[in-house]
């Protein structure tokens, strides 16, 4: 089943993000490797493809797994959350409708 993960930052999360990202990454591209990532990114602070200093507010991750409590645990261990960036995750049961 997909599920839907999504993540609040703390304030002024660049350094950490920064820091974390490749692991961060590294997670994600395992998952797509396996055919278990529908779509992953950051929220941008601003209306913009690049948002520079500004940076990223938190994250959407759509992926795979055999239960909710699965994807929990597999949230709880992202590097983000090691590194002091998100604050909030809310991990949810998705359903893709569309396309």
């Amino acid at each position: 089943m997909w599920y839907a993960i999504m993540s609040q930052d703390v304030e002024d999360s660049r350094a950490g993000r920064a820091a974390a990202r490749p692991d961060h990454v590294m997670r994600l591209e395992a998952m797509a490797d396996e055919g278990r990532l529908l779509t992953a990114g950051p929220h941008a602070a601003i209306d913009a493809e690049d948002p520079g200093e500004a940076g990223y507010t938190g994250s959407l991750v759509i992926v795979d797994f055999p239960s909710l409590e699965d994807a929990k645990a597999w949230a709880d261990a992202d590097p983000y959350i090691a590194a002091g960036v998100y604050e909030k995750v809310i991990v949810k049961p998705f359903k893709p409708v569309l396309p």
